[in-house]
């Protein structure tokens, strides 16, 4: 059944079209993620349904309905503690209790039996309602989503005054899902949550009965919980049916086709344009008629215009000047404190070659651990040393590496003084910075604009060892999938703290798992460690029972493993090469074989020899290709 329905709703800020003549359905259960560009209207969309905006046009109508509405950034000035203030979510149901309670106290003075009657009477009612709030369970539900999101039941007392931002936005969060609206509007709100408190807010929306439109740049998120997506872009709204990743190959999909029809036109155009030509020439009146009738014919045409593909989208390839040895990094018994223990003995080894995501909650040091490593904290016990030649590359997610007083170009050219002006204005052109844009004062940039110049520097940086705090934080999802790109092309190390399961899933080749007095290491994507943290085949008993040898044993296999896949990868892309190389000297010959000359010559005795043997060459480097790719 329909919940919501907008009928060609638009919507503009001043001569700025946000929205023009989107319709859509949204459907009683529907799970839906809401992407697309920063500034593309997703959050406009909300207000418009919640009704804080009033359209320039069109309608959205809706059945008496309770919407809850998170905003991204929401806001809240409370005297009242955490645990309190999370419980005003039910307060009729609270004063409900009270009346109960105050009704149980006159019910037990009273002796007039037509008085007592009606007391029992209103009492039933009272009850009934009660029990169907579920109001016995308020205690156990307002803790159950606390803890969910993240706050620890010794917090459950602090005045909400003293939170930070993020805080507060979790405290919204938690009151929004716990008033059960029928529709419920979430702007971002895994933005302050650590991979746990996401993955149970996942499991909550999964199994909420209710309608969830979410906006979220977390692929993961919306791939675990969206049954449709809509996707507004160029002021328009289209919707898919299935998660993002679904969603992410019917875009493609429809992409190729549109490149296809494209080309497909452009070559009619094109051989109608020589037909022309030719009836032109020829200059007899039956001749120019046709050609005539031909422009006729091709000025009607509907012209299909030619498909962008990454429109405004940042430019990355990381490479680097110096070849690394084998040994990256060594971490041996390494302990941090600051006004309380980090963590405590701490080791592990770094690879040439590794794509490592430190994964752990928040607090456990994941940034401490980057920053001990690059040299900004000397106050550990331990060791950490670098391996021959390691040069490294520190993207901070804080950006305390950028001087906010400084102009765009400086901050880029102080450091590369080496280039002209024209290849800063050209690379900070790559990364949509364009005309005046490159003097805008650093500090008066958005967090995404601040991630583009960080990134910019991070590749002259010409690092072989990356080490990147939160990459994805700040970047759309077309960014997200040109740095993910770019950091599977780049032939270097990686060490990086993320919360971007999907991102992590793509890139890492391992993961770390920090917690207060030990790291674990887990040979895989995140994929690979969420299936092996969930294995239950074996005993915790069994997995202490291993000895030191057991377990050095384990990783030296896993890593010979490792390296074997990776002379693998590299042999099929050695055969894959050779395949085209043959296929083109094939390609050759029959363009040759295709001249009369050649025969008269004699010369196709030679090349047809060859032709035989490059043929046979072909056939059983394909054979190898099919035994590797099986």
């Amino acid at each position: 059944m329909a919940i919501i329905t907008a009928n060609n709703v638009s919507l503009s800020y001043g001569i700025n079209t946000i929205l023009e003549n989107i319709s859509f359905i949204v459907n009683e259960g529907d799970k839906i993620g809401v992407v697309g560009d920063n500034g593309a209207g997703k959050s406009t969309l909300f207000k418009l349904i919640v009704k804080d905006l009033q359209p320039d046009s069109g309608n959205i109508s809706m059945p008496l309905i309770n919407i809850g509405y998170l905003e991204q950034n929401a806001y809240i000035s409370s005297s009242k503690s955490i645990y309190d203030e999370v419980k005003t979510v039910f307060l009729d149901t609270i004063n409900l209790e009270k009346n109960i309670k105050d009704l149980e106290k006159e019910i037990a003075c009273t002796k007039d039996e037509s008085k007592l009657n009606k007391l029992l009477n209103d009492y039933s009612k009272l009850t009934d309602e009660y029990n169907k709030r579920e109001g016995y369970s308020i205690d156990s539900r307002v803790r159950g989503v606390l803890i969910g999101l993240g706050f620890q039941p010794q917090q459950f007392d602090t005045p909400v005054s003293v939170l930070s931002g993020g805080q507060k936005t979790r405290l919204m969060l938690a009151k929004a899902l716990l008033k059960n609206p029928d529709v419920l509007l979430l702007d971002e709100p895994t933005n302050h949550l650590d991979i746990p408190s996401i993955e149970w807010l996942e499991q909550y929306l999964k199994f909420y009965r209710g309608t969830v439109l979410v906006i979220s740049h977390d692929r993961f998120f919306l791939d675990r919980i969206a049954n449709k997506i809509f996707e507004i872009e160029n002021k328009t709204l289209r919707s898919y049916e299935g998660n993002y990743s679904e969603y992410v190959k019917k875009k493609n999909e429809e992409l190729n086709i549109k490149i296809k029809a494209y080309e497909e036109q452009q070559k009619e155009i094109k051989r109608i344009q020589e037909m022309i030509m030719i009836q032109k020439n020829r200059r007899r009146e039956k001749s120019v008629k046709m050609a005539e009738s031909k422009q006729k014919l091709l000025d009607k045409m509907e012209k299909i215009d030619k498909p962008v593909i990454n429109s405004g989208t940042i430019k990355l390839s990381f490479d680097f000047d110096e070849k690394s040895g084998n040994d990256i990094l060594k971490v041996a018994d390494l302990s941090l404190s600051f006004d309380r223990p980090i963590f405590h003995d701490i080791s592990f080894e770094v690879y040439k070659g590794d794509r490592i995501a430190i994964l752990g909650p928040n607090g456990v040091g994941k940034t401490s651990l980057l920053k001990i490593i690059v040299g900004e904290l000397k106050n550990y016990e331990g060791s950490v040393n670098l391996g021959t030649n390691v040069i490294i590359g520190y993207y901070q997610q804080e950006f305390t590496n950028l001087n906010d007083d400084k102009m765009v170009i400086d901050e880029i050219w102080d450091e590369n003084p080496y280039l002209s002006q024209t290849e800063i204005r050209t690379l900070l052109g790559s990364f949509l910075f364009s005309g005046d844009d490159v003097f805008k004062i650093i500090g008066k940039l958005s967090g995404g604009e601040k991630a583009r110049v960080s990134l910019l520097k991070l590749i002259l940086s010409k690092a072989n060892f990356l080490l990147l705090d939160e990459p994805t934080n700040h970047l759309d999802l077309k960014s997200k999938e040109v740095l993910e790109k770019a950091l599977l092309d780049f032939g270097g190390t990686l060490l990086f703290v993320s919360h971007d399961r999907y991102f992590i899933d793509k890139i890492a080749t391992k993961v770390l798992e920090l917690s207060s007095d030990s790291i674990k290491e887990y040979y895989g994507n995140y994929s690979y460690y969420v299936e092996k943290k969930n294995e239950n085949n074996k005993s915790e008993e069994e997995q202490e029972k291993k000895t030191k040898t057991q377990i050095k044993n384990e990783k030296i296999r896993e890593r010979l493993k490792q390296k074997e896949a990776k002379k693998q990868k590299e042999y099929l892309s050695s055969i894959e090469n050779e395949i085209i190389e043959t296929e083109g000297m094939i390609k050759e010959l029959e363009e040759k074989m295709c001249d009369p000359d050649i025969y008269k010559s004699g010369e196709i005795i030679d090349i047809q020899s060859k032709y035989n043997m490059l043929k046979e060459k072909l056939e059983n480097l394909y054979e190898e290709w099919e035994k590797l790719s099986g």
